[in-house]
């Protein structure tokens, strides 16, 4: 019998001398995502009692934020090196979360107003960092190859922390209020920023890229490169159009199920219980679709694949909401078309398409890997939310109707999937070989 050291690993197993780390990612990104499931709830009973067309200023709010943090993260990771930045950003927020304690907890401190409106745009900005930093720093440690064998893994530590973060928030919500669950996951952050020290540890002695010093320094460079590699890089062009044409699926599943949200139930407590059950079946969607064909599909067939279908499942999502007589009328359960849609956008968001994408990363410099790829998970990402829900603004405004919103994502999932399967296939990023331009 062959020994499984000598034979060759099937594509998507996890190989000899990797299991520690993918262990240690495994942890690290469960709890990365289970704090932020446990706050996210209480974020979307927020949003869904002022109404969707209130959205653009939140998201307006949200996208200067980022907007001012990106050079700031630039310029940490051009004086610093990643065993300094990774945790320094986790430590931030576990800061600003125990911070928000006794703002949840003493009255007068904040007016309702507010403290929802700052802990809204702090939930949004803290979710795209500490989830861009994660896949910032996988990017870096594994090899385009291991990126396609364990990224569909790692992932599911992910799905895994977000159907614990609400079935948490589900549970404790009524019983111990809003202030406990920061502590928790100001908690849960702290050991994600364990883990985080420990795979660099392992990464500087097994890493793929352990030969190369250049991964153990600054990445040198100025704050606003991030921002420029959009606009100079073809590559990261494209996929900040991808994320923007993503982006226009998301946020107009988000703002039609806020509002049916926001018209349906009369009190927090309950929109606060249905946000959980929306995102506790999108999760378990998604962990669904890593496990059974994100960790089959991805090593065989290349990220472009995972995208299109990604995308063309969705438009099916979404034609239920086109051809429905009453979007908002039950369907299956206690859900409407409207959630449906959104449930399985996002469930084949980010069970396929969020693991191809990254996948993409691993072949590009460092520089872009960690501020380009930031810059465009986090700003691109947000001016996306602001564009789109001002453009729903306007077009309800012109008498558009859910159905009309629904043909419009339709059709950019059309154009996601195209230029997903152009960006797999390509040989070359910019005027370099991907080869040359990982190495570099």
């Amino acid at each position: 019998m062959t020994s499984a050291a000598t034979a060759p690993a099937p594509q998507s197993r996890v190989h000899a001398g990797e299991w520690r780390a993918v262990i240690l990612s495994f942890a690290y990104f469960f709890c990365v995502l289970t704090a932020y499931y446990v706050m996210r709830p209480v974020r979307e009973q927020l949003s869904a009692a002022v109404g969707s067309t209130q959205l653009p200023w939140f998201y307006a709010a949200t996208f200067f934020t980022t907007l001012a943090l990106a050079p700031v993260f630039g310029a940490l990771v051009s004086r610093y090196p990643r065993r300094i930045v990774v945790p320094a950003v986790y430590l931030f927020f576990i800061a600003c979360l125990i911070g928000f304690i006794p703002l949840f907890t003493q009255q007068g401190l904040l007016s309702p107003r507010v403290l929802g409106t700052v802990f809204f745009v702090w939930v949004s900005v803290f979710n795209l960092f500490v989830v861009s930093v994660f896949w910032s720093f996988m990017a870096d440690i594994w090899s385009e190859e291991q990126s396609r064998r364990l990224f569909p893994v790692i992932a599911v530590a992910g799905t895994v922390g977000a159907v614990t973060g609400p079935l948490l928030t589900r549970t404790l919500v009524d019983v111990i209020g809003v202030a406990p669950l920061l502590a928790v996951s100001a908690t849960l952050l702290a050991v994600a920023v364990a883990c985080a020290i420990l795979l660099g540890r392992w990464a500087r002695v097994h890493g793929a890229r352990r030969h190369d010093a250049s991964h153990e320094v600054a990445i040198g460079g100025g704050m606003l490169d991030g921002l420029k590699q959009i606009f100079s890089s073809p590559f990261m062009r494209s996929m900040a159009l991808l994320l923007l044409l993503a982006d226009g699926i998301g946020t107009v599943n988000y703002a039609l199920v806020s509002d049916y949200s926001g018209a349906t139930f009369t009190d927090a407590v309950a929109r606060t219980r249905f946000a959980a059950n929306v995102d506790l079946a999108a999760n378990v969607l998604t962990i669904l679709l890593q496990l059974l064909v994100t960790r089959w599909l991805l090593p065989r067939k290349g990220p472009g694949v995972l995208i299109a279908l990604w995308a063309g499942i969705s438009v099916l999502a979404l034609a239920m909401v086109i051809f429905s007589p009453d979007p908002h009328a039950p369907m299956v359960g206690m859900f409407p078309a409207v959630a449906l849609a959104l449930i399985i956008s996002r469930g084949l968001a980010y069970g396929m398409a969020e693991p191809a994408r990254h996948s993409l990363f691993t072949r590009v410099p460092r520089s872009e890997r960690y501020k380009g790829q930031n810059a465009v998970d986090t700003a691109v990402w947000r001016f996306g939310d602001v564009a789109i829900a001002f453009g729903m603004n306007g077009l309800r405004t012109l008498g558009m109707t859910v159905g009309g919103f629904a043909t419009l994502s339709a059709l950019a999932a059309f154009t996601a999937a195209a230029i997903g399967i152009r960006l797999s296939r390509q040989g070359m990023f910019g005027d370099r070989p991907a080869r040359e331009a990982a190495r570099s």
